[in-house]
């Protein structure tokens, strides 16, 4: 060939792949915060409460979709629930993925979890044994151990009202931990609960953004835990001690139950009835092994720091509840899972709860698998994608007065559930194909612990000794998710009766 010829058509390839490029970087990024060379945004990030913060950046650009650079990674923050459906639903096969997650996948042994894990085939494999077992008719398979649970807890607040916060971390272990393995939880030091909850803690920790500058420069991990700098190192490898303790101690009991013919009904009973059908009966195990352990660490703090909310302390909300219960529930008798339908204020007090100090702000967030372009915006490939979950549900637009408690926001003008309301579950539970598969374990969960406690329990402000009402601080502590602080509250028995009641269903039910 021609050299003359060769050099023209190399110098038109290197041209068009420069006006290709060019034309890519044409599309502009979501408005942002000023960036800094390097570092980008890495100085203007917030370190609590970080939610308000993108609010605010995102009311102050006039957009509800932004992007943020922190040392060469790239996050969109997504503020509205429009934005979150079009791009996480609409476009999942693009950001479906999940942040690398150095510290808590490839240091603290977190990578079998499949709420954590990136998208692929066991990721795929996880989520459909778990969908199989906890799809909306599945769960009710669970109902009476959750009606069992909550009578217990109520047995127990009657005995130790003071100590509510230990009881309903009682409650929620409980559930879930005869939910996913047929363990019952009887003493509260139990050696179960206390494993979840040192690996929960340490996983709040290890994942917390910008604790750890492994996650910016990943090759750290290589370094020796003797180095100096290498403190997470030593963290990392004592944290995978309990992340270990949690998937293996519980499991190892069910199969023991399973082996004796002790078990009760679990997702774990359940899915090993399934061996014979497995391909691979080491790698269904595994495989159980682990969906039990995501469900537990997915499950236990959610519904905890739900049922513990200051809804207990509007008096109004309480009151209203009540009068429906007593109208719809025979006397003597707790509400059943058959009667939500009758008792629409019970539910809206749920649905106001979980939208009005939601616990998960900022869910978890995904990560773009490839480019893509939404609104005229790029979106690089890589990028952290955070939905804004608390400024979804704390809209004006869509919640008018949305610091307010206001259940009845929630119920239409004939008395039951307003459908033209947006559900605050369609947002809380996450988006597209990263969304929570247990949403309907927990809300089941949730509503039969707060209507049989609204049924028993009069819970009201305490009084100082001059004789003036204690107000609830309303302070949560900030962390991956957002924990109520303890508040003081009382919690009496409605009624000779109800007292009566209580002592008589944990009876029957020890």
């Amino acid at each position: 060939m021609d050299p003359l010829l060769t050099l023209s058509l190399f110098s038109l390839a290197i041209l068009y792949m420069y006006a290709k490029r060019s034309n890519k970087y044409r599309v502009p990024l979501p408005p942002g915060p000023k960036k800094w060379p390097l570092i980008g945004n890495l100085f203007d990030m917030p370190t609590s409460f970080e939610w308000e913060t993108y609010d605010r950046w995102c009311r102050e650009l006039g957009s509800d979709i932004i992007h943020l650079e922190v040392a060469g990674t790239s996050i969109v923050v997504m503020n509205s629930s429009e934005v979150a459906e079009e791009l996480l639903d609409q476009h999942s096969a693009i950001h479906s993925d999940r942040p690398r997650l150095v510290m808590v996948n490839e240091l603290m042994g977190w990578n079998y979890s499949f709420g954590l894990m990136a998208y692929g085939d066991e990721w795929r494999a996880q989520r459909k044994l778990f969908q199989q077992e906890f799809h909306s008719q599945a769960v009710e398979r669970f109902y009476p151990l959750e009606v069992r649970v909550t009578h217990q807890f109520l047995n127990r607040l009657l005995v130790d009202p003071k100590n509510y916060v230990r009881h309903i971390r009682h409650l929620a272990a409980s559930t879930i931990l005869g939910i996913a393995y047929g363990i019952d939880v009887v003493e509260e030091n139990d050696p179960y609960v206390d494993a979840a909850e040192r690996a929960l803690e340490s996983l709040g920790l290890g994942i917390a953004p910008g604790a750890f500058l492994v996650e910016s420069i990943p090759a750290m991990k290589y370094i020796p835990e003797w180095f100096p700098g290498a403190g997470f190192k030593r963290k990392a490898k004592e944290w995978s001690r309990y992340s270990t303790l949690m998937r293996e101690l519980p499991f190892a009991a069910a199969k023991e139950q399973i082996a004796q013919g002790t078990a009760r009904p679990s997702f774990t009973s359940y899915s090993l009835e399934k061996l014979d059908e497995a391909e691979n009966v080491t790698d269904h195990e595994q495989r159980v092994q682990s969906t039990a352990a995501t469900m537990r660490n997915g499950f236990d703090g959610l519904s905890a720091d739900y049922i513990h909310s200051r809804h207990a302390c509007q008096p109004e909300a309480q009151k209203r509840a009540q009068k429906e219960i007593d109208s719809i529930v025979s006397p003597g008798e707790f509400p059943r899972f058959s009667d939500q339908e009758r008792l629409p204020f019970v539910s809206a007090i749920i649905k106001e709860m979980i939208r009005w100090k939601n616990v998960t702000p900022l869910g978890i967030p995904h990560a773009s698998s490839s480019e893509d372009v939404y609104r005229g915006y790029r979106i690089p490939a890589g990028s952290i994608m955070v939905a804004n979950i608390w400024a979804m549900l704390h809209d004006e637009h869509v919640y008018p007065e949305p610091h307010s408690f206001k259940p009845e926001r929630f119920i239409g003008s004939d008395g039951k559930i307003d459908p033209s309301v947006k559900d605050p579950t369609s947002v809380l539970f996450g988006f597209g194909r990263r969304i929570c598969p247990g949403r309907f374990m927990a809300i089941s969960s949730i509503w039969i612990a707060v209507a049989s406690m609204l049924t028993v329990f009069d819970i009201t402000k305490p009084i100082d000794k001059d004789g003036n009402v204690i107000e609830p601080t309303y302070e949560y502590i900030s962390s991956l998710a957002c924990v109520p602080a303890p508040f003081e509250c009382v919690i009496k028995p409605r009624s000779a009766q109800a007292e009566e009641m209580i002592r008589s269903m944990a009876s029957e039910h020890s």
